[in-house]
């Protein structure tokens, strides 16, 4: 299966997340992007490649708990000669170097709302859906430990979707950590906005 975006082909293994428009809209934010960049949940890896290729001196990195996007991503990486991203297994956090810092943390989390009976087969697959009862299960433990990679200044984008106010739920949470949520890019549906956060430290009082 392949993909497009804005001059890129890509392919999609297929157990893992085929990119659509929440995707789309997070690459859209990864190609403006300058500097250390991580991806979290690369998948196919069209946002990191997207940020590589924007600038050659970006670098870029890409983790995802699923062995086969990562493979999937490293092809991609080859396939459109953006050499300077790198992608490996961690779930979320658990594989990063400790002290490691990244101007920029994106993150296209499992966050649909999701019943026992709605999981897929799949674990690898499921992985990339299931957000939990709440939509919320993963970006909790996103939001926990995300800071601890994030440079001074630096910002995390993150999407959220209305459905289960998941959304509203990330900005609640960001700005009990310290930080501000504004909605940059959405895409409106009949039965849900999926939109991207970006999450900015509030600067220290003198």
């Amino acid at each position: 299966m392949g993909v497009s975006f804005e001059g890129l082909r890509l392919s999609v293994f297929p157990t893992v997340y085929e990119p659509a428009e929440d995707s789309f809209l997070l690459a859209k934010v990864a190609s403006g992007l300058r500097g250390k960049i991580l991806e979290v949940g690369c998948g196919s890896g069209i946002c990191s490649i997207a940020a590589a290729k924007t600038n050659e001196k970006n670098t870029v990195v890409g983790i995802d708990l699923n062995e086969q996007a990562v493979k999937c991503s490293k092809e991609n990486a080859r396939a459109n000669n953006a050499e300077n991203c790198t992608f490996f297994v961690s779930d979320l956090f658990a594989k990063m170097k400790k002290g490691e810092k990244f101007d920029f943390i994106l993150f296209n989390p499992p966050y649909l709302p999701t019943a026992a009976h709605e999981k897929l087969e799949n674990p690898q697959e499921n992985a990339a859906y299931d957000g939990g009862k709440s939509g919320m299960r993963v970006i909790l433990k996103f939001l926990k430990q995300a800071p601890e990679f994030l440079a001074e200044k630096g910002e995390i984008f993150i999407v959220a979707t209305s459905l289960g106010e998941v959304d509203a739920k990330i900005s609640k949470i960001a700005g009990k950590m310290g930080f501000s949520a504004k909605e940059i890019s959405c895409e409106k549906f009949f039965f849900e906005k999926i939109c991207v956060l970006k999450l900015s430290r509030n600067k220290k009082k003198e």
